[in-house]
């Protein structure tokens, strides 16, 4: 297991780098999910990194189990490196800004959220 100040700081970063609210991701996983003639229901939505994302944000740091420290870990590695380090883009650019923003966004980042 994670010792206490490894997890305290995992959990920061986890917060920091997942800026969407639990609801507005599980908006999000439902609209991605979404097409004209079917919709999944609302708890099989999204990707499956996504709903345990939101599954974390529903939990307190004391329920955590260790396959959510492995998904935070995943998380936080993914947004970090997909990220500017200089800050995010004030505007979608082109199609891949799109793109990169979708797929961050299923972890529950909006690179557009200040």
């Amino acid at each position: 297991m994670t010792d206490a100040l490894e997890l305290d700081a995992l959990w920061e970063d986890f917060h920091r780098v997942v800026n969407m609210t639990s609801a507005e991701l599980a908006a999000w996983l439902r609209m991605r999910d979404a097409d004209e003639e079917t919709e999944p229901l609302p708890e099989n939505a999204g990707t499956p990194t996504g709903q345990h994302v939101l599954s974390i944000l529903q939990k307190r740091r004391t329920d955590l189990t260790e396959d959510d420290i492995r998904v935070m870990r995943k998380v936080v590695d993914t947004v970090t490196a997909q990220t500017d380090p200089e800050g995010e883009p004030a505007a979608e650019g082109t199609p891949e800004d799109t793109r990169r923003r979708h797929r961050l966004m299923t972890l529950g980042h909006d690179p557009l959220k200040a």
